[in-house]
């Protein structure tokens, strides 16, 4: 579709419909948008975008709804994204700010999202396979008992108990500690087990026995094949829509499997000029997912998305202020996250 003022009928009809909830006639786009055009002009218009694909009529003698396919049209040129206020702006930097670790920060990030939006908010915990080290410590308990704690540039943290066959004493233990966070500090996870050997080059023999417990530590704390997990908030606002054709619960059961909505969050890649990525009803393909869209960004700390995070509510909803709203949160999440 080339024709500017179709495109503006289209828009007029996704915010209208966004709006109210209702179908939209050509009267009601003659008198609440300044389209410079007749209603006669307009009624062309509407079945040039039903020709299209882009609108649809539901029932006889109603007015016009849009379509997957006119949504698709509508997100892609958008020319602007409604920005956050500074009210909006100050609660998220607030919030943010003064979470204690990243549990805390995802639990604080994905309530905010649902508040903010009014549709259900989903966030990704940092994969440690895309993570890299930022540091490790490693603590006596006792003679023969370590703790290694590995940090990640995500604030991840993975705890192993070392238990080593003979007495260590704080010499080795600081210089253990100072050879592997030379060795990993900044690489990523899975390229931790190859610079380990050269770390440990050149220690005492006796003292074999306790490094290669330590090693066999860290390899499995930096190899830890946790399950990917997802943090969730806002599901009861489904309960206020009436958009989906399917009955509530298949909705629900849909986005309740995490694996579907990790796999479909994998799936997504940013587009680099709006910093989102959207899937729009059958976009989605999910049986139980035809009627909804996805708004999600990814975040990370250093410019690299390390996860994402998003939105999921009805194909009818508001795609400017929820893309601004998911972009913003993300941009803030990271900045946390590099802090």
């Amino acid at each position: 579709m080339t024709d500017d003022r179709r495109l503006a009928v289209l828009r007029a009809i996704v915010e209208d419909y966004v709006a109210t909830r209702e179908p939209v006639g050509s009267k009601a786009l003659v008198d609440r948008h300044a389209l410079g055009v007749s209603p006669a002009t307009i009624r062309n218009d509407m079945a040039a975008l039903e020709d299209e694909g882009l609108i649809v009529q539901p029932h006889t003698s109603a007015g016009r709804v849009p379509t997957d396919k006119g949504y698709r049209v509508f997100v892609d040129r958008l020319t602007g994204i409604k920005p956050l206020s500074p009210a909006e702006r100050r609660a998220i930097e607030r919030l943010l700010v003064d979470a204690n670790d990243l549990d805390d920060v995802l639990e604080r990030t994905v309530r905010l999202l649902a508040q903010l939006t009014q549709q259900v908010a989903v966030v990704q915990y940092p994969s440690l396979s895309r993570a890299a080290v930022r540091h490790v410590e490693l603590v006596p308990l006792g003679p023969r008992r370590l703790v290694l704690v590995v940090i990640t540039d995500t604030g991840r943290v993975e705890q192993r108990t070392v238990d080593v066959p003979a007495e260590v004493g704080t010499e080795l233990v600081t210089e253990l500690r100072g050879r592997l966070n030379t060795a990993t500090a900044g690489r990523r996870l899975e390229d931790v087990g190859a610079v380990l050997p050269g770390a440990t080059a050149g220690l005492r023999p006796e003292d074999a026995g306790a490094v290669a417990a330590v090693l066999e530590a860290l390899r499995s704390a930096v190899q830890a094949s946790r399950e990917d997990r997802i943090v969730m908030a806002g599901t009861a606002n489904l309960a206020r829509e009436s958009s989906f054709s399917a009955s509530l619960g298949v909705v629900l059961e849909a986005i309740e499997e995490q694996v579907v909505l990790l796999r479909l969050l994998s799936e997504m890649a940013d587009d680099p000029a709006s910093g989102v990525s959207v899937r729009i009803g059958r976009e989605i393909l999910h049986s139980g997912l035809t009627d909804a869209s996805v708004v999600s960004s990814g975040y990370g700390s250093g410019g690299d998305a390390v996860a994402r995070l998003g939105i999921l509510g009805p194909t009818r909803m508001d795609y400017p202020t929820t893309i601004a709203a998911v972009r913003a949160v993300a941009r803030y999440l990271s900045r946390v996250l590099a802090q």
